[in-house]
């Protein structure tokens, strides 16, 4: 069945093609864009593609793109626009940490909020917030990324418990690294205040990360976790978190198990 599915960071990576995917598959596609460039980008793209898409400016940060958002009449919400900062977190500068959270963090639960609302008092809809690996495990730094998404962990395990009965979906898909760019700009933010001169943190350590991600090492193609989320989101029926890919999560319990054991 065609479903009406409004997902939010839609101008690049997984969320371009996923946006893309879902019409391609029959679905009613409201794909938000962070700036007004993006929208005529995508709208390209989508010709080029041979789907229809209806595309929004939804800047999570912008309460007049959220309101406008707000309005849309959907089944389906995805929340899948985020930001990170990378650097070590004992001297990267808060604000740049607070930019993570307002985006990830308090800009998608303000924007999920008044449709969670909707959707209680019509006894249907699902919510499906994007999050990642890194919501439940570590990376040498990316603690502003991280954080913020252990922090929507939280959020959207709560929301789902608090729901529960009322009609509403709470899910949560959770990709490893992919091939997108987006773990490429992470880290190119560092080069905008870290200076090696000045901060205490060795930059060797920082740069064989960097490096890491800038070749294809531990990158995944992104079609296999786009395919993924044009299979799970429409769906009626699924698991709560959808980690993908799934030779990942051994790692990742492996990783959470290892916690237990650490001394100081």
């Amino acid at each position: 069945m065609s479903k009406r599915i409004l997902i939010t960071g839609a101008a690049s990576g997984l969320g371009h093609g996923t946006a893309l995917g879902l019409a391609k598959a029959g679905h009613k596609v409201i794909a938000g864009v962070e700036i007004w460039p993006q929208a005529t980008a995508l709208k390209q793209d989508a010709e080029a593609a041979g789907v229809e898409l209806e595309v929004l400016k939804i800047d999570l940060t912008n309460p007049d793109d959220c309101a406008a958002a707000h309005e849309c009449d959907v089944d389906i919400v995805v929340n899948n626009a985020a930001t990170g900062e990378t650097g070590p977190i004992s001297e990267i500068p808060i604000d740049r940490v607070k930019r993570v959270f307002d985006v990830n963090v308090f800009g998608t639960l303000a924007f999920s909020q008044p449709f969670v609302k909707k959707f209680v008092e019509r006894g249907n809809g699902k919510v499906v917030f994007v999050s990642s690996i890194a919501g439940f495990a570590t990376f040498t730094f990316l603690a502003p990324y991280c954080a913020s998404k252990h922090a929507l962990e939280a959020i959207v395990q709560i929301m789902r418990e608090e729901t529960e009965g009322t009609g509403v979906q709470i899910a949560t898909i959770n990709p490893g690294p992919f091939w997108t760019g987006f773990n490429h700009r992470m880290y190119d933010t560092l080069d905008q205040w870290y200076d090696p001169k000045t901060n205490f943190t060795q930059e060797e350590p920082i740069r064989e990360i960097q490096k890491k991600f800038w070749s294809r090492e531990i990158e995944y193609d992104p079609r296999i976790m786009i395919d993924k989320m044009v299979e799970v989101i429409p769906r009626d029926h699924h698991a709560f978190r959808t980690v993908c890919p799934e030779e990942v999560i051994p790692d990742v319990k492996k990783y959470q198990e290892s916690l237990w054991e650490l001394t100081v």
